[in-house]
Protein backbone atom coordinates (compact mmCIF):
# COMPACT_ATOMS: atom_id res chain seq x y z
CA UNK A 1 0.00 0.00 0.00
CA UNK A 2 1.14 3.44 -0.76
CA UNK A 3 0.88 6.10 1.89
CA UNK A 4 -1.48 8.94 1.10
CA UNK A 5 0.19 12.08 -0.06
CA UNK A 6 -0.08 14.75 2.66
CA UNK A 7 -2.11 17.75 1.74
CA UNK A 8 -0.08 20.91 1.38
CA UNK A 9 -0.63 23.35 4.25
CA UNK A 10 -2.15 26.67 3.27
CA UNK A 11 0.30 29.51 2.93
CA UNK A 12 0.71 31.68 5.99
CA UNK A 13 -0.44 35.19 5.48
CA UNK A 14 1.72 37.97 6.95
CA UNK A 15 0.39 39.35 10.17
CA UNK A 16 -0.98 42.79 9.88
CA UNK A 17 0.04 45.15 12.61
CA UNK A 18 -2.94 45.87 14.75
CA UNK A 19 -3.46 48.95 16.81
CA UNK A 20 -0.81 49.37 19.49
CA UNK A 21 -2.00 48.92 22.99
CA UNK A 22 -1.46 51.86 25.21
CA UNK A 23 1.17 50.98 27.72
CA UNK A 24 1.01 52.44 31.19
CA UNK A 25 4.44 53.62 32.25
CA UNK A 26 5.72 51.83 35.27
CA UNK A 27 5.90 54.05 38.31
CA UNK A 28 9.44 54.95 39.17
CA UNK A 29 10.69 53.64 42.41
CA UNK A 30 10.85 56.43 44.94
CA UNK A 31 14.32 57.31 45.95
CA UNK A 32 14.93 56.88 49.59
CA UNK A 33 15.59 60.15 51.24
CA UNK A 34 19.19 60.35 52.26
CA UNK A 35 19.61 60.48 55.95
CA UNK A 36 21.65 63.31 57.21
CA UNK A 37 24.80 62.09 58.90
CA UNK A 38 24.40 62.27 62.67
CA UNK A 39 25.82 65.32 64.38
CA UNK A 40 28.82 63.88 66.25
CA UNK A 41 28.67 66.51 68.98
CA UNK A 42 24.99 65.86 69.73
CA UNK A 43 25.49 62.11 69.47
CA UNK A 44 28.23 62.24 72.08
CA UNK A 45 26.20 64.42 74.45
CA UNK A 46 23.25 62.01 74.24
CA UNK A 47 25.46 58.99 74.79
CA UNK A 48 27.09 60.58 77.82
CA UNK A 49 23.72 61.49 79.32
CA UNK A 50 22.48 57.93 78.80
CA UNK A 51 25.45 55.90 80.01
CA UNK A 52 27.08 58.28 82.52
CA UNK A 53 24.25 60.46 83.82
CA UNK A 54 25.10 63.68 85.65
CA UNK A 55 28.81 63.36 84.98
CA UNK A 56 29.23 67.01 84.04
CA UNK A 57 26.94 68.21 86.83
CA UNK A 58 28.82 66.13 89.44
CA UNK A 59 32.14 67.41 88.14
CA UNK A 60 31.07 71.05 88.41
CA UNK A 61 29.51 70.54 91.85
CA UNK A 62 32.60 68.91 93.32
CA UNK A 63 35.12 71.26 91.72
CA UNK A 64 32.93 74.20 92.75
CA UNK A 65 33.03 73.02 96.37
CA UNK A 66 36.83 72.88 96.18
CA UNK A 67 37.58 76.09 94.29
CA UNK A 68 34.42 78.16 94.64
CA UNK A 69 31.93 79.06 91.92
CA UNK A 70 33.53 81.53 89.49
CA UNK A 71 31.34 84.43 88.38
CA UNK A 72 31.79 86.00 84.95
CA UNK A 73 33.30 89.47 84.82
CA UNK A 74 34.61 91.20 81.71
CA UNK A 75 38.37 91.57 81.93
CA UNK A 76 39.53 93.46 78.77
CA UNK A 77 38.10 95.04 75.63
CA UNK A 78 37.70 92.43 72.87
CA UNK A 79 40.58 93.59 70.66
CA UNK A 80 42.96 93.52 73.62
CA UNK A 81 41.61 90.10 74.59
CA UNK A 82 42.21 88.80 71.07
CA UNK A 83 45.78 90.07 70.85
CA UNK A 84 46.59 88.85 74.36
CA UNK A 85 45.21 85.41 73.46
CA UNK A 86 47.38 85.31 70.33
CA UNK A 87 50.37 86.13 72.55
CA UNK A 88 49.50 83.16 74.82
CA UNK A 89 49.54 80.68 71.92
CA UNK A 90 52.31 78.16 72.71
CA UNK A 91 53.57 80.48 75.46
CA UNK A 92 53.08 80.77 79.21
CA UNK A 93 50.47 83.30 80.28
CA UNK A 94 53.02 85.21 82.36
CA UNK A 95 55.23 85.70 79.29
CA UNK A 96 52.24 86.86 77.24
CA UNK A 97 51.57 89.44 79.96
CA UNK A 98 55.10 90.84 79.57
CA UNK A 99 54.65 91.12 75.80
CA UNK A 100 51.29 92.88 76.16
CA UNK A 101 52.68 95.38 78.69
CA UNK A 102 55.50 96.06 76.21
CA UNK A 103 52.89 96.75 73.49
CA UNK A 104 51.18 99.26 75.76
CA UNK A 105 54.47 101.05 76.40
CA UNK A 106 55.66 101.04 72.78
CA UNK A 107 52.35 102.12 71.22
CA UNK A 108 50.42 104.19 73.81
CA UNK A 109 46.84 105.10 72.97
CA UNK A 110 46.08 107.63 75.69
CA UNK A 111 42.73 105.94 76.38
CA UNK A 112 41.33 105.20 79.82
CA UNK A 113 43.13 102.38 81.64
CA UNK A 114 41.65 98.89 81.77
CA UNK A 115 41.71 96.69 84.85
CA UNK A 116 42.57 93.05 84.20
CA UNK A 117 40.93 90.73 86.73
CA UNK A 118 41.37 87.33 85.11
CA UNK A 119 40.28 85.09 88.00
CA UNK A 120 41.49 81.59 88.83
CA UNK A 121 41.46 80.33 85.25
CA UNK A 122 44.38 82.52 84.23
CA UNK A 123 47.92 81.15 84.47
CA UNK A 124 49.78 84.43 84.95
CA UNK A 125 49.76 87.17 87.57
CA UNK A 126 47.28 89.43 85.78
CA UNK A 127 48.04 92.57 83.83
CA UNK A 128 48.64 95.83 85.69
CA UNK A 129 46.08 98.53 85.00
CA UNK A 130 46.81 100.30 81.75
CA UNK A 131 45.33 101.70 78.56
CA UNK A 132 45.04 99.41 75.55
CA UNK A 133 47.70 99.89 72.86
CA UNK A 134 47.13 102.12 69.84
CA UNK A 135 46.10 99.36 67.45
CA UNK A 136 46.58 101.49 64.33
CA UNK A 137 50.19 102.08 65.39
CA UNK A 138 50.66 98.36 66.07
CA UNK A 139 49.29 97.47 62.63
CA UNK A 140 51.52 99.99 60.84
CA UNK A 141 54.68 99.35 62.87
CA UNK A 142 57.76 98.06 61.02
CA UNK A 143 57.65 94.28 61.37
CA UNK A 144 61.17 94.00 62.79
CA UNK A 145 60.28 96.60 65.43
CA UNK A 146 57.10 94.79 66.47
CA UNK A 147 58.94 91.47 66.68
CA UNK A 148 61.42 93.07 69.07
CA UNK A 149 58.65 94.63 71.19
CA UNK A 150 56.81 91.35 71.79
CA UNK A 151 59.96 89.24 72.10
CA UNK A 152 59.43 88.67 75.87
CA UNK A 153 56.30 86.67 75.01
CA UNK A 154 58.16 84.18 72.82
CA UNK A 155 57.75 83.29 69.14
CA UNK A 156 57.83 86.95 68.10
CA UNK A 157 58.69 86.25 64.44
CA UNK A 158 55.51 84.12 64.14
CA UNK A 159 53.15 86.20 66.27
CA UNK A 160 54.03 89.72 65.09
CA UNK A 161 52.91 89.19 61.47
CA UNK A 162 49.84 87.30 62.72
CA UNK A 163 48.84 90.20 64.97
CA UNK A 164 49.32 92.74 62.17
CA UNK A 165 47.37 90.62 59.67
CA UNK A 166 44.55 90.21 62.21
CA UNK A 167 44.35 93.95 62.90
CA UNK A 168 44.43 94.68 59.17
CA UNK A 169 41.60 92.23 58.51
CA UNK A 170 39.45 93.76 61.25
CA UNK A 171 40.03 97.30 59.94
CA UNK A 172 39.33 96.33 56.34
CA UNK A 173 36.10 94.56 57.32
CA UNK A 174 34.83 97.05 59.89
CA UNK A 175 36.56 100.38 59.24
CA UNK A 176 38.31 100.41 62.64
CA UNK A 177 39.85 97.97 65.10
CA UNK A 178 36.86 97.59 67.43
CA UNK A 179 35.29 94.17 67.94
CA UNK A 180 32.43 95.30 70.15
CA UNK A 181 29.95 94.42 67.37
CA UNK A 182 30.55 90.72 68.03
CA UNK A 183 28.52 90.99 71.23
CA UNK A 184 25.41 91.65 69.16
CA UNK A 185 25.82 88.56 66.97
CA UNK A 186 24.64 85.01 67.53
CA UNK A 187 27.47 83.10 69.25
CA UNK A 188 28.25 80.66 66.42
CA UNK A 189 28.01 83.42 63.80
CA UNK A 190 30.44 85.52 65.83
CA UNK A 191 32.78 82.54 66.13
CA UNK A 192 32.60 81.96 62.38
CA UNK A 193 33.44 85.62 61.74
CA UNK A 194 36.52 85.39 63.91
CA UNK A 195 37.71 82.05 62.57
CA UNK A 196 37.57 83.45 59.03
CA UNK A 197 40.70 85.40 60.01
CA UNK A 198 43.79 83.28 59.21
CA UNK A 199 45.46 82.02 62.38
CA UNK A 200 42.34 82.39 64.56
CA UNK A 201 40.89 79.02 65.53
CA UNK A 202 37.91 77.96 67.61
CA UNK A 203 39.84 78.14 70.88
CA UNK A 204 41.04 81.73 70.40
CA UNK A 205 37.64 82.86 69.11
CA UNK A 206 35.83 81.16 72.01
CA UNK A 207 38.14 82.78 74.59
CA UNK A 208 37.28 86.23 73.26
CA UNK A 209 33.55 85.61 73.02
CA UNK A 210 33.27 83.94 76.44
CA UNK A 211 35.44 86.35 78.41
CA UNK A 212 34.29 89.57 76.72
CA UNK A 213 30.61 88.86 76.14
CA UNK A 214 29.84 85.75 78.25
CA UNK A 215 28.67 83.96 75.13
CA UNK A 216 28.17 80.19 75.68
CA UNK A 217 31.20 79.03 73.71
CA UNK A 218 33.61 76.68 75.47
CA UNK A 219 37.34 77.22 74.87
CA UNK A 220 39.15 73.88 74.99
CA UNK A 221 42.83 74.40 75.73
CA UNK A 222 45.33 71.70 76.67
CA UNK A 223 44.33 71.73 80.37
CA UNK A 224 40.61 71.51 79.70
CA UNK A 225 41.15 68.80 77.09
CA UNK A 226 43.35 66.72 79.39
CA UNK A 227 41.01 66.89 82.40
CA UNK A 228 37.89 66.28 80.31
CA UNK A 229 39.34 63.25 78.55
CA UNK A 230 40.62 61.75 81.78
CA UNK A 231 37.24 62.05 83.48
CA UNK A 232 35.44 60.91 80.34
CA UNK A 233 33.59 64.13 79.54
CA UNK A 234 35.21 63.94 76.10
CA UNK A 235 36.03 60.82 74.07
CA UNK A 236 39.65 59.82 74.41
CA UNK A 237 40.33 60.45 70.74
CA UNK A 238 38.17 63.54 70.25
CA UNK A 239 40.00 66.03 68.00
CA UNK A 240 40.30 69.49 69.60
CA UNK A 241 38.21 71.13 66.89
CA UNK A 242 35.27 68.81 67.60
CA UNK A 243 35.72 69.03 71.37
CA UNK A 244 34.56 72.66 71.36
CA UNK A 245 31.24 71.65 69.80
CA UNK A 246 30.86 68.60 72.04
CA UNK A 247 30.98 70.89 75.06
CA UNK A 248 28.41 73.21 73.47
CA UNK A 249 26.12 70.19 73.06
CA UNK A 250 26.73 69.02 76.64
CA UNK A 251 25.95 72.50 77.98
CA UNK A 252 22.94 73.11 75.73
CA UNK A 253 20.53 72.86 78.65
CA UNK A 254 22.62 75.10 80.91
CA UNK A 255 24.53 77.52 78.65
CA UNK A 256 24.96 79.92 81.59
CA UNK A 257 27.41 77.40 83.10
CA UNK A 258 29.88 77.64 80.21
CA UNK A 259 32.15 80.15 81.94
CA UNK A 260 32.10 78.16 85.18
CA UNK A 261 32.87 74.94 83.32
CA UNK A 262 35.86 76.40 81.49
CA UNK A 263 37.37 78.09 84.53
CA UNK A 264 36.95 75.12 86.88
CA UNK A 265 38.37 72.58 84.43
CA UNK A 266 41.35 74.71 83.43
CA UNK A 267 42.17 75.54 87.06
CA UNK A 268 41.83 71.89 88.10
CA UNK A 269 44.22 70.94 85.30
CA UNK A 270 46.81 73.41 86.58
CA UNK A 271 46.73 72.64 90.30
CA UNK A 272 45.71 68.95 90.69
CA UNK A 273 45.18 67.11 87.38
CA UNK A 274 48.57 68.03 85.89
CA UNK A 275 49.93 66.26 82.84
CA UNK A 276 52.60 64.58 84.98
CA UNK A 277 51.97 63.13 88.41
CA UNK A 278 48.34 64.14 88.92
CA UNK A 279 47.36 64.33 92.59
CA UNK A 280 44.67 61.67 92.66
CA UNK A 281 44.37 61.73 96.45
CA UNK A 282 43.32 65.40 96.34
CA UNK A 283 40.90 65.08 93.43
CA UNK A 284 37.22 65.34 94.42
CA UNK A 285 36.05 63.69 91.19
CA UNK A 286 38.36 60.65 91.34
CA UNK A 287 35.51 58.16 91.96
CA UNK A 288 33.99 59.11 88.57
CA UNK A 289 37.27 59.53 86.71
CA UNK A 290 38.06 56.97 84.00
CA UNK A 291 41.79 57.80 84.31
CA UNK A 292 41.73 56.57 87.92
CA UNK A 293 39.27 53.73 87.30
CA UNK A 294 38.53 52.68 83.69
CA UNK A 295 35.16 51.34 84.88
CA UNK A 296 34.14 54.43 86.84
CA UNK A 297 30.41 55.14 86.55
Amino acid sequence: MTEPTPKPSPPRLPKTAGPKRATTPKPRAKRKARRRPPNPALAWARRLARYRPRLLEDTLDRLGELYGRPVWERRLDPTSELVLTILTQNSADINAEKAFVALRAAYPSGLAPEHHRPGIGWGGEGLPAGAPPDWAAVEEAPLAELIDVIRPGGLGPQKAPRIQATLRKIREERGDHSLEFLGEMEPLAARDWLTSIPGIGKKTASVLLLFCFNQPLMPVDRHVERVAKRIGLLPAKAPPDLAHDQFIAMLAGTPDKTYETHVLLIHHGRVICQARSPKHDLCPIRDRCRFVDPKAP
